[in-house]
C-alpha cells in the first residue's frame, strides 16, 4: 500500500482514531465509505511504520546497554548482590520513564506529530498569550494548522491562561525554561556520539587487553569525523538501512540476554521485586545514592525519542517499543547482570564480556553501526529543535538545508555540524572513558526530563483540560523520581558533570541575548510605526516623484508602516510607483499550508498604489525553499487586485479612518494560486482602504460599480507594467546600542554579544534569496 508522504507529514498523527475522531463531521460519510478499506491494511500499515521507527527513533536508547553497568559500578562491585539492586533499578527506571511517561503520555502531546521542547512551547503558546514578541493577528488563528481549544472562564485553566499572561517575567521565565530545555538537547547532540562510538570502539581492547586506550580513541575519532562529515547527505540517503539495523541489534542483545541468564544465574529475575531496591540504598548508603548517576544512564534517548516524533504516529512508536524495545533491553540488561553475578572484576567492559566467544565480532560491527545510529538521530534532533529555535526568534539566523525532497523535517545546518563536530570530539579526546562522559550525559539527560514534565504540567491544563488531581499526580510522580536522579547527578558535578551545564550556559547565552535584541528592534519597530495620517497628507505621489518599478519593503511588522519607510523618503527624492510591505513572520504552527500562506491588503486609496503582504511561515517551513516566493507574491497580489475590484461599489461610505485612533474595513485574502476557493473578507487592521472605488493615477475611469472590470484591468496592466520595470527589494538595517547610562552587563550583552552574532550571522538577504543587483539597504540605529 503507497503512503501519501506529504499527507502523512502535514498530518503528524494521523493514524490515530482519537485524532480521526477530531475530524469535522462533515467527512463522516467519507471516512465510513473509506473504513473497510481502512481497516484491511491497517494492521499492514502500522507494522511497517512501527519497523521503521525503530532505525529513527529508538537508536540512542538501544545502545544504553553498552555503558550503564560500567558507569553504574565505576569502582568495581563489593557485593553481587548490588547487581541485583542495580538490575531492579533499571527494570523500574525504563517501565516509568519511557514506558509509562514518554510513550503513552508525552508523546501524545506532540503539535501536529512534531516533538520537542519548542513544540510544546508552540501548543501552550496557542492557548494563551505568551509569546514574547506580540507579532500574531486573528487571522492566524484561522489558519487548518492553528488548531487551539476553548475552556470555561471560571475553570482551573482559564485561571491558570490568566495567571501565565498577567506579567511579562512569567512570560520570560517559561521562555528560559525552554531555551534550557533545548540547550541541554543541544548538549545531548554532543554527548550521545561521543558515548556511543567511544563504547562501541572499547571493544577492540577487550579482545586486545594490551591495546592503549588512545588507540580506542583515535578509532573513535575518526569515527565521528566521518559521521560528521556525512551529514550534508542527509538521512533519507542512508535511512533505509537504519531500521533493519536496530532491529538486528535490538534481536542480538535480547538474544544474548537470554543466553546469559540461562547460563549464569537465571536467579537474576528476582530484580523484578522492588523490595531490592530498597536493599541496595539500605546496602550502599552514599554509594548506591551516587550510583544513580550511572542508572540513569539506561534511561537516555528517552528525550531524543520525543524530539524525532516528527515521521511516524504514536501508535507505531508505542507498538516498536513495547513490542520489540522493552522486552529486548530488559533481556539484555538482565543477561548482563547474570554474566556480572559469576564475574564481578568483568565490570568495565560487562558488554563486550558477556558475548559468546564465537559471535564476538559480528555483534562488533552491529554495536559500532547502531552507535553511529544512535548518534545520527540525536544530531538530526538537534537541527530540528534549532531549526524551531530559530524560527520562534530565539537562535541566530543560519544556513538551513534541506535534505530530502519527502520529508520536510529532514535538514542539515551546516555551521552548527561543524561546532557539534569540534566539541564531540574535544569531549571524547579531553575525557578518554567513558565513566566521565556519562556523568555529563546524565546531568544533561535529567535537566531536559525536568523541562519536559514541568511543561507537560500546563499541556495537561491548557491543551488536555485534565483534571488538577490528574496534574498534580502526574506532576509528583515525574519530580520525585527525576529529582532522586537529579540528586545523585550533583554529586558527580566534579567529575564531568559539569560539561553540560557549561556547553548549555553558552548557548543559553547567545539564544537569549539574540531573543532579547530581536524582541528590543521589535519593539523600537512597534513604536516607531509611521502615522497613516501622515501618509495620506503626503498625497498619492508621497510628495516624491513616483518612477516606474514595485519596491518591496521588508519589515518585521505585520501592522503599520514602518519607520524606515519615512527613513528612505525623507532622504531619497524618488520612490517606486507601487510599493509592497512585505512582512515574512513565523507562527507557533508547525506548518503553513502553501494556500494560506498569503495575505494581502491595500495600504491607503487605490491612487497611493500600496499594499501589505503577509507571508506566515510555520516552524518546521523553510523560506529559502520558496525559490519562486517572489513569483507567488506577485500571483497572490493580482488576486487580490481582482476581488478587491469586485468588492467595489458595495458600499457608499466615503469614511476613513486611521491607525492608532480608529480601525476601519480593509480587505484581507487568504491567496490560493491553484483553485478558485478565495476568500474576501474585511478586519479591523491598520491599513486605510476606501470602501469605494477612486481614480488610479493614469485612468480616466470613474468610481462606478459597473465599470470594476475595466477598473481591474487598468491596475493590473498597470501593476504588471510597473512589474516589468523593475523590482527592487528595500531592506531595514536596524542596529540596536545600549545607552551610555545602561549597565555593564545591558552594554556587554547588547554592544559586544548580540553585535557580533549579528556580524556572523546570515543577512537577510540571503535568507530572502534576495539577488543582489536588486537590494538596496537602509539603515538606522537606536538606543536601548
Amino acid at each position: 500500500m503507497e503512503i501519501d508522504e506529504e499527507n502523512n507529514e502535514n498530518k503528524g498523527g494521523m493514524w490515530d482514531l482519537e485524532q480521526k475522531l477530531d475530524q469535522p463531521m462533515d467527512e463522516e460519510a467519507g471516512r465510513l465509505r473509506n473504513m473497510y478499506r481502512e481497516k484491511k491494511f491497517s494492521t499492514l500499515l502500522l507494522l511497517r511504520l512501527a519497523y521503521q521507527s525503530l532505525g529513527v527513533v529508538y537508536g540512542d536508547l538501544g545502545t544504553s546497554p553498552l555503558y550503564v553497568y560500567n558507569n553504574t559500578f565505576p569502582r568495581g562491585i563489593e557485593d553481587p548482590e548490588d547487581v541485583i539492586g542495580a538490575l531492579s533499578l533499571i527494570i523500574y527506571s525504563l517501565t516509568l520513564i519511557p514506558l509509562l511517561k514518554y510513550v503513552f503520555i508525552v508523546c501524545r502531546a506532540n503539535d501536529n506529530g512534531q516533538g520537542g521542547t519548542f513544540a510544546l512551547y508552540s501548543l501552550l503558546c496557542r492557548q494563551a498569550k505568551i509569546n514574547t514578541i506580540p507579532n500574531q493577528h486573528r487571522t492566524d488563528e484561522e489558519l487548518t494548522t492553528y488548531s487551539r481549544s476553548t475552556f470555561h472562564e471560571h475553570s482551573f485553566a482559564a485561571k491558570t491562561k490568566r495567571w501565565l499572561e498577567a506579567y511579562p517575567y512569567r512570560k520570560n521565565t517559561l521562555l528560559i525554561l525552554v531555551v534550557v530545555g533545548t540547550c541541554m538537547v543541544i548538549g545531548d547532540g554532543i554527548l550521545t556520539p561521543a558515548i556511543s562510538v567511544l563504547s562501541a570502539s572499547g571493544g577492540i581492547k577487550v579482545d586486545h587487553p594490551k591495546m592503549s586506550n588512545d588507540v580506542v580513541v583515535v578509532v573513535a575519532v575518526i569515527i565521528l569525523v566521518g559521521l560528521f562529515s556525512l551529514q550534508h547527505y542527509g538521512t533519507d540517503r542512508v535511512g533505509w538501512l537504519f531500521a533493519p539495523i536496530v532491529l538486528l541489534w535490538f534481536l542480538l542483545v535480547g538474544g544474548i540476554g537470554i543466553y546469559n541468564i540461562w547460563k549464569y544465574d537465571s536467579s537474576v529475575l528476582r530484580a523484578f521485586s522492588p523490595v531490592y531496591i530498597y536493599r541496595y540504598f539500605k546496602r550502599g548508603k552514599r554509594d548506591g545514592w551516587t550510583s544513580l548517576g550511572g542508572i540513569m544512564l539506561s534511561i537516555t534517548g528517552t528525550e531524543a525519542l520525543f524530539a524525532d516524533l516528527a515521521h511516524f504516529p504514536v501508535s507505531a512508536i508505542q507498538l516498536a517499543f513495547t513490542v520489540i524495545v522493552f522486552p529486548c533491553l530488559l533481556l539484555a540488561y538482565s543477561g548482563q547482570a547474570a554474566y556480572l553475578m559469576q564475574n564481578t572484576d568483568h565490570v568495565a567492559d560487562a558488554f563486550y564480556r558477556s558475548i559468546p566467544e564465537s559471535i564476538y565480532w559480528p555483534v562488533f560491527v552491529i554495536a559500532t553501526l547502531a552507535a553511529i545510529v544512535a548518534s545520527q538521530a540525536t544530531i538530526s534532533a538537534t537541527f530540528s529543535i534549532i531549526k524551531q529555535a530559530l524560527a520562534l526568534g530565539c537562535f541566530p539566523r543560519v544556513k538551513v538545508v534541506h535534505t530530502s525532497k519527502k520529508f520536510l523535517g529532514q535538514i542539515y545546518i551546516p555551521d552548527i555540524n561543524w561546532i557539534l563536530m569540534v566539541l564531540c570530539i574535544a569531549v571524547t579526546a579531553g575525557f578518554k572513558n567513558q565513566s566521565q562522559i556519562g556523568n555529563a550525559y546524565g546531568t544533561a539527560v535529567v535537566i531536559v526530563m525536568l523541562v519536559t514534565t514541568l511543561l507537560m504540567t500546563l499541556i495537561m491544563l491548557l491543551v488536555w483540560h485534565c483534571h488538577w488531581v490528574v496534574v498534580l499526580s502526574f506532576t509528583v510522580l515525574s519530580l520525585v523520581v527525576e529529582c532522586t536522579y537529579f540528586s545523585a547527578v550533583l554529586f558527580k558535578l566534579d567529575q564531568g558533570g559539569w560539561v553540560p551545564l557549561v556547553i548549555a550556559a553558552a548557548f543559553l547565552v547567545i539564544m537569549y541575548v539574540w531573543h532579547y535584541g530581536t524582541v528590543k528592534r521589535y519593539e523600537f519597530e512597534m513604536h516607531s510605526k509611521v502615522s497613516m495620517a501622515w501618509i495620506l497628507g503626503l498625497g498619492p505621489s508621497l510628495g516624491l516623484v513616483r518612477v516606474p518599478g514595485i519596491g518591496l519593503v521588508y519589515t518585521e511588522l505585520a501592522s503599520g508602516v514602518p519607520h524606515i519607510f519615512s527613513h528612505f523618503i525623507t532622504n531619497l527624492p524618488a520612490i517606486h510607483s507601487v510599493v509592497v510591505f512585505v512582512c515574512v513572520k513565523y507562527l507557533p504552527v508547525y506548518t503553513v499550508p502553501e494556500d494560506e500562506r498569503f495575505l494581502v491588503k491595500r495600504i491607503g486609496p487605490k491612487n497611493y498604489h500600496m499594499f501589505r503582504c503577509v507571508a506566515r511561515y510555520g516552524y518546521k517551513d523553510l523560506h529559502k525553499k520558496d525559490d519562486d516566493f517572489e513569483k507567488k507574491l506577485f500571483d497572490n497580489l493580482f488576486m487580490f487586485v481582482r476581488l478587491d475590484s469586485m468588492m467595489d461599489g458595495c458600499s457608499d461610505s466615503d469614511e476613513y479612518s486611521l491607525y492608532g485612533q480608529q480601525t476601519q474595513h480593509s480587505r484581507d485574502y487568504n491567496g490560493n494560486s491553484s483553485t478558485a476557493n478565495i476568500e474576501l473578507s474585511y478586519s479591523s487592521m491598520d491599513s486605510i482602504a476606501p470602501a469605494k472605488c477612486h481614480p488610479q493615477g493614469n485612468s480616466t475611469i470613474t468610481s462606478s460599480g459597473h465599470e470594476s472590470s475595466q477598473t481591474e484591468v487598468d491596475e493590473l496592466e498597470f501593476l504588471n507594467s510597473c512589474r516589468d520595470a523593475g523590482v527592487v527589494h528595500i531592506l531595514g538595517n536596524t542596529v540596536i546600542r545600549a545607552r551610555r547610562e545602561s549597565r555593564f552587563y545591558k552594554k556587554l550583552a547588547i554592544d559586544y554579544i548580540y553585535a557580533f552574532l549579528r556580524k556572523i550571522c546570515r543577512e537577510n538577504s540571503v535568507i530572502f534569496n534576495v539577488p543582489h543587483e536588486s537590494l538596496l539597504n537602509v539603515g538606522q540605529i537606536f538606543y536601548v
